[in-house]
């Protein structure tokens, strides 16, 4: 939300959610446009939480998740073709085994159906949280506050209110901001207890210019996590992608992303990865410590009946969704799955044998191969994303003239 007449627009935002049973931590960071004096934050949350429930973390965390779970670049390097034809000579003649590796109330608050449950003060941050019995004049209180709220605040706020929940509404101490020395806000933590596992964006829509891009990171016990009211699907994966794209990859993944949301008419939710905190392969970072799970509030790594089999007892779903007030008209709901299969947004580059033609039979063979090789990226990242095959084809400097076909495969009509 936005103070006074400061413009003030969220573009994207981070957020953690640690859950198991019915207690959830949830940790924000968000990207906001505007000086730290106009920032507030309006979280509908299942009850009146107390200061021991509200803490401010390290925004390290969210960037040791991000690059532990992001969607990434893997490399391999051809070998030279004719070391690779001795070493098939040699497995013909032995075998090896493979080991699988393994409150206070004022008149006039009162008028306007609004009740100041709790003030708090932490870290940087003052915080109320607040009731209301209708979206009016919860709307008209942050008027009074001096928040200005979006056109279409009331009708964004009105299903919370029905539901029976309270408003955890953050803005920022300047003096308090100033003593820690930062350029940037920390992110805000919330424990609470509630039956439903959701996350609510329709508030986010309201003071949005144009689509929001969210990362929601979810840490739970048993498996990967979906949305149970909207389409939840993977992103493209372990597709071979030219050479080039590693220099654009950033470009690359937004526009195979945009094509895919267009493919599912912008609807649905994205999961880029799906992996036990305990390993990774590739492995982008190293996992979180114990520590940086507690921190982000994983509350069971201590329970003796959570350890087992070596794995550790954390598993996290990384989604992504773009949403607007058509696409997404509900919060996000979820449910955790006893699904732990592995998965991550990976893309594969293979830089080719740099040797000369000569050496062995196998090498010409070689040749043909990665050029049969190389159109088929070209046509994989058209088909991802949706640029120009012949613009492809020239950013890798191959040939628009097609591969010549071997002089015998029109022998004996049979077509090769």
């Amino acid at each position: 939300m936005a103070r006074a007449d400061v413009k003030l627009y969220n573009k994207s935002s981070q957020v953690a959610v640690v859950r198991h049973d019915d207690k959830t931590v949830i940790s924000m960071l968000n990207d906001f446009e505007g000086a730290m004096k106009d920032f507030a934050l309006v979280v509908p949350v299942p009850a009146v939480l107390e200061e021991g429930q509200i803490h401010v973390a390290d925004k390290a965390l969210f960037e040791h998740l991000d690059a532990w779970s992001a969607p990434r670049l893997v490399e391999y390097h051809d070998p030279d073709p004719c070391q690779v034809a001795a070493m098939e000579e040699m497995r013909m003649l032995k075998s090896s085994n493979m080991a699988a590796a393994p409150s206070a109330r004022s008149d006039k608050d009162r008028a306007l159906g609004v009740t100041v449950e709790a003030r708090y003060t932490v870290g940087e941050y003052d915080i109320v949280i607040l009731s209301a019995t209708e979206s009016g004049g919860l709307e008209t209180w942050l008027l009074e506050s001096g928040y200005k709220v979006p056109a279409g605040a009331r009708r964004a706020l009105q299903p919370y209110i029905r539901q029976g929940l309270k408003f955890f509404v953050a803005k920022v101490n300047l003096e308090k901001q100033a003593a820690t020395g930062l350029t940037w806000l920390r992110p805000l933590q919330f424990a609470f207890e509630s039956p439903r596992f959701m996350l609510p964006i329709r508030l986010g829509i309201a003071n949005a210019k144009g689509p929001q891009d969210l990362i929601v990171y979810l840490l739970t016990r048993e498996g990967r996590v979906e949305t149970t009211n909207y389409r939840t699907i993977r992103v493209p994966s372990d597709v071979e992608i030219p050479e080039f794209a590693m220099g654009e990859f950033a470009d690359v993944y937004k526009a195979m992303f945009d094509k895919a949301l267009a493919k599912e008419g912008g609807r649905a939710v994205f999961t880029e990865y799906a992996w036990n905190m305990g390993w990774c392969d590739p492995c982008a970072a190293d996992p979180l410590s114990p520590a940086e799970l507690a921190e982000l509030g994983v509350f069971w790594l201590d329970d003796p009946a959570a350890a087992g089999g070596g794995a550790v007892p954390v598993h996290l779903t990384r989604l992504h969704v773009r949403y607007t007030a058509e696409t997404f008209p509900e919060d996000l709901v979820f449910q955790e799955t006893g699904d732990r299969e592995n998965f991550q947004g990976r893309y594969i580059v293979r830089h080719p044998w740099k040797g000369s033609a000569g050496g062995c039979d196998r090498v010409r063979d070689y040749f043909r191969e990665v050029r049969l090789r190389h159109d088929r990226e070209a046509e994989t990242l058209a088909d991802l994303t949706g640029w120009k095959l012949v613009d492809i084809r020239r950013k890798m400097k191959l040939s628009d003239a097609p591969e010549p076909e071997p002089w015998w495969r029109k022998l004996w009509g049979n077509g090769g």
